[in-house]
């Protein structure tokens, strides 16, 4: 399943010869999509899995491998399948749409913005009213009530790791950064003693490594908006459930400054007369117009996106 028309439709005439030097159109649209399918079927198969074991042999051993849990796994299990539906269809509509609906225009943002949203709500309700969660933990300090503005904290938060799936623009990158970003959260868990938690984001880990092993340049094919809504969108359940949101800016920093790159290029251009502050946002295609090659862009992502989420570990483990 192949995407139709590539990014540089939208990208300014202005800038078009620019962004071609760097983006290879050919290989975009003969690459095929949707392969974060990949990641959340294979947590679905692997909770199968262990579900027939429990079922088959039931036993204390197998009911420890079972690792959804209403109290700790359910709601990210949830948000998982449900995100990534959400992407999926956001990918089918860019492989099989006709008309302005495969140039992904304004209004598909829109009414994506607006899904995240009610998403967000829902969810930020279930803490809210379910679980009866009101407050966020502040590193060395303790904990603060937000009361209900929990829910549009919740919100923010989600809103603003959906905005950081842009990072997904260069063979092996988002993979790669993702990767070290879930096995973070998986010894993070570990630690707090939510060992069903810990082996849901294990889990995660082995499905984007699976996906990681054909994405790598030359990718055979793209994560897409399946894999990048529903992983980041379940990682700020995750940071929530940890205590850990306002560790995130440490632990998924690449994704963090990729986003934050986007916000300050959109405002230079607004409010400095169209001065731009990048090359190109975001910042992987600053560095390639810079001329660095792909994969040294992809590995210096990885690398630093190892040592913050190391960071960010060690400083939920001390705090």
């Amino acid at each position: 399943m192949w995407r139709r028309i590539g990014r540089s439709n939208n990208i300014p005439n202005e800038n078009l010869g620019k962004f071609s030097k760097i983006h290879d159109e050919s290989a975009e649209i003969s690459t095929p999509r949707t392969g974060g399918m990949i990641i959340w079927f294979s947590v679905i198969l692997c909770l199968a899995v262990v579900w027939l074991i429990d079922i088959i042999f039931q036993n204390s051993l197998t009911t420890k491998l079972y690792f959804i849990s209403r109290n700790q796994t359910l709601l990210p299990f949830f948000t998982l399948v449900v995100a990534s539906l959400i992407g999926l269809g956001d990918d089918f509509l860019q492989i099989f749409g006709r008309g302005k609906w495969i140039t992904d225009p304004i209004v598909l943002r829109y009414i994506k913005i607006g899904i995240i949203l009610l998403l967000g709500l829902v969810i930020g309700l279930w803490f809210y009213v379910k679980l009866g969660v009101t407050q966020l933990y502040i590193p060395w300090y303790g904990f603060i009530n937000l009361g209900y503005l929990f829910i549009p904290f919740f919100i923010l938060v989600m809103l603003s790791l959906w905005s950081s799936s842009v990072i997904d623009g260069v063979d092996g990158l988002s993979g790669g950064v993702l990767a070290s970003i879930f096995m973070a959260y998986t010894l993070i868990s570990f630690f707090n003693n939510q060992a069903d938690l810990a082996a849901f984001c294990a889990v995660i880990t082995g499905g984007i490594l699976a996906f990681l092993w054909f994405n790598i340049p030359p990718a055979r094919f793209y994560m897409g908006e399946t894999g990048m809504i529903g992983l980041t969108v379940t990682l700020s359940v995750i940071a929530f459930l940890t205590n850990t949101v306002l560790l995130l800016p440490i632990i998924a920093f690449p994704l963090f400054i990729t986003s934050l790159s986007n916000v300050i290029q959109i405002a230079s251009r607004k409010f400095r007369h169209g001065k731009k502050v990048f090359l190109f946002a975001p910042l992987h295609h600053h560095f390639e117009a810079l001329g660095w090659p792909k994969y040294k862009v992809t590995m210096r992502y990885w690398i630093v996106g190892i040592m913050t989420s190391i960071i960010g570990v060690i400083i939920s483990l001390i705090s």
